[in-house]
């Protein structure tokens, strides 16, 4: 039985502990509040949190990382992206010496524009052939329950990603492997990019011809830096591109898009952000995409107006019309 440790007790981090539970690890979930752990173990679901979900029995919860991290051999981080760095300085230390460490987490670190297997490898001093991720279509409220989903772990080292996919694999979840570190990360990250402008669109009242071209110009857009960064290309033709991407823009369960359809309809930044507790991980992340792609010479028009939208307070309904006058151009330019 494998030990594995979960940091992150939010949507998609007690979604994966009940699939790490349901595929035979012993699972320990670390939580930041005492009560909500004692809740986990004691009444076996999470009421912050996917509170329809009934918990394997087998999972535990505690608010010590050190007890957590005991003995862990798997260690998946599920944590807001911009918070990683500042918790794994403090937690670098107990880490059990060679587990393997999973991110969950779809993000771009401000400042940096680190992907985050760079932050964790920075952080923690762990080797890249000991750092996984974990990308694709996963709605956390549909795997919680149970339905069907498939997904990427992405390592270099392709039998540490093996041996990972076999940890979570299960009836319902069905993981698979690639060596695109790069390219599955990117395409986790920039997807809910393109999401908050899906969700303007529908807010403004926008059809499925608008929205299918954001999506498609999107998926260009994100190829387009991950071919800069050294990505493979089919990596986007797969889960962890279009798979993610058409999930996230399209599906109400879908923290980004929502987030777009409230500013679509006239909301503010802060209206947003207060009637929401959850992490729109594009809002803080599209600023650092954009930072990366000028930094590369790539050009992300979307991501562009999106940061314009949400950080710069440029109206939705001008960006559709900024983007519609753009210079004339080939498809595949």
């Amino acid at each position: 039985m494998t030990r594995v440790a979960v940091l992150g007790s939010g949507s998609w981090g007690t979604a994966f502990s009940m699939v790490l539970a349901d595929a035979g690890s012993e699972v320990t979930l670390w939580g930041r509040r005492p009560e909500l752990c004692e809740a986990i173990n004691n009444q076996h679901h999470n009421p912050d949190y996917l509170p329809e979900l009934a918990l394997p029995e087998s999972i535990t919860a505690t608010p010590s990382p050190a007890d957590a991290l005991q003995g862990a051999q798997v260690v998946v981080l599920a944590l807001p992206a911009q918070t990683l760095r500042s918790n794994l300085q403090r937690w670098a230390p107990l880490l059990p010496p060679g587990s393997a460490l999973v991110s969950l987490m779809k993000g771009i670190e401000l400042g940096t524009s680190r992907r985050m297997s760079e932050v964790i490898a920075e952080t923690t001093g762990a080797g890249a052939d000991r750092i996984a991720v974990v990308s694709g279509p996963n709605l956390a409220k549909e795997i919680a329950a149970r339905q069907p989903a498939a997904s990427v772990i992405a390592c270099i080292d392709e039998a540490v990603a093996e041996k990972l996919q076999q940890v979570c694999m299960t009836a319902y979840f069905r993981p698979y492997t690639n060596v695109d570190v790069i390219g599955v990360e990117l395409g986790g990250a920039v997807k809910n990019v393109i999401a908050l402008a899906v969700g303007m669109a529908e807010g403004m009242g926008m059809g499925d011809n608008s929205q299918a071209s954001i999506i498609t110009r999107g998926l260009a857009e994100m190829t387009r830096l991950g071919l800069a960064l050294g990505a493979d290309a089919t990596t986007f033709a797969g889960l962890a591109g279009v798979g993610d991407l058409v999930a996230t823009c399209m599906s109400p369960l879908s923290r980004n898009r929502t987030f777009g359809e409230n500013l679509g309809r006239g909301m503010t930044l802060q209206e947003v952000i207060r009637s929401t507790r959850q992490t729109a991980e594009g809002v803080k992340s599209c600023e650092s995409i954009l930072a990366l792609g000028r930094r590369h010479g790539v050009e992300m028009p979307i991501t562009e107006h999106v940061v314009a939208a949400v950080h710069d307070g440029l109206p939705p309904r001008e960006i559709v019309h900024r983007i519609m006058s753009r210079t004339a151009k080939a498809e595949s330019d």
